[in-house]
């Protein structure tokens, strides 16, 4: 993170789409600014200062029988609205917790809650959702993960990573150098999620993680749709020669995978700090 040029506003785009098979989206995703005296939903797509308020960006997959998936992945994001804000507050007010404590709390009771419906409401029971978090402040990105929906990180100077970990077997045979990148999205047990909030998942890990950034670094956070339209080589490329400041700029990459693949529900947030001076 540089000291003699700090980001001092951010801007950011978010899409989702059916795809072309779906009747319902189980994807939801959310754009919130939170202070010590507010919090607040943003639109798709802005820009904004970020000396005197953070910002949350989240997308959530949601899965389960008829529209149950549907509800899971929006009891996620809203919840992040309720919750989240509380728990800024108290920090706010002289209380020393960090990310470490609050962003496991919070997928804590959001999977408590979903877990809670699954059991006492038979249209529900079963679903569960993923959710993939990031918890912007002035030079830190706080992110929280769960599931196979993922976050990419590109600095300015720098290759894009995947700074999330798919939670499936075939997510961990290929960070073990055991299968590729094609060979992940073939594999059987692709789809099989190890971790979920809810979903019948007795006690969830949560990944947490900080990231520290310099203006310029760029951020995409996803669905497993959009994935499936576009390899990583091809976003890496999108999102280095991007213009943030177009608002159709996740609307693009949306549109791109689905008419790839547009399998599944496809969605991407994408969200760059920078100098508003230079």
């Amino acid at each position: 993170m540089s000291e003699e040029i700090p980001a001092t506003s951010i801007r950011w785009g978010g899409c989702t789409h059916t795809g072309k098979f779906r009747k319902n989206n189980e994807d939801a995703f959310l754009a919130l600014t939170v202070s010590s005296q507010e919090v607040r939903y943003l639109g798709k797509t802005g820009q904004a200062s970020l000396e005197e308020q953070d910002f949350i960006f989240a997308v959530s997959d949601g899965m389960g029988g008829a529209k149950a998936g549907e509800f899971a992945s929006r009891i996620a994001v809203d919840r992040i609205t309720r919750l989240f804000p509380k728990s800024f507050l108290s920090s706010a007010k002289g209380f020393n917790r960090g990310f470490q404590d609050l962003i496991p709390e919070l997928f804590d009771q959001i999977h408590s809650e979903i877990t809670w419906l699954g059991i006492m409401y038979e249209d529900c029971r079963g679903m569960g959702a993923t959710l993939s978090l990031c918890w912007v402040t002035p030079g830190w990105v706080y992110f929280g993960h769960i599931g196979d929906s993922r976050i990419y990180y590109l600095p300015a100077k720098g290759e894009m990573r995947q700074v999330t970990e798919d939670h499936t077997h075939a997510g961990w045979l290929r960070r073990a150098g055991k299968i590729n990148e094609r060979e992940e999205r073939t594999h059987p047990t692709g789809n099989q999620l190890q971790q979920v909030l809810g979903g019948g998942v007795s006690n969830i890990e949560p990944q947490i993680g900080a990231i520290g950034y310099e203006p310029g670094d760029r951020f995409l956070i996803c669905s497993d749709g959009l994935i499936g339209g576009h390899w990583d080589r091809g976003l890496a490329e999108y999102l280095q020669k991007a213009d943030f400041n177009d608002p159709k700029l996740a609307e693009t990459l949306v549109n791109k995978a689905v008419q790839v693949c547009g399998r599944d529900n496809t969605t991407a947030v994408l969200f760059e700090p920078y100098d508003s001076d230079s």
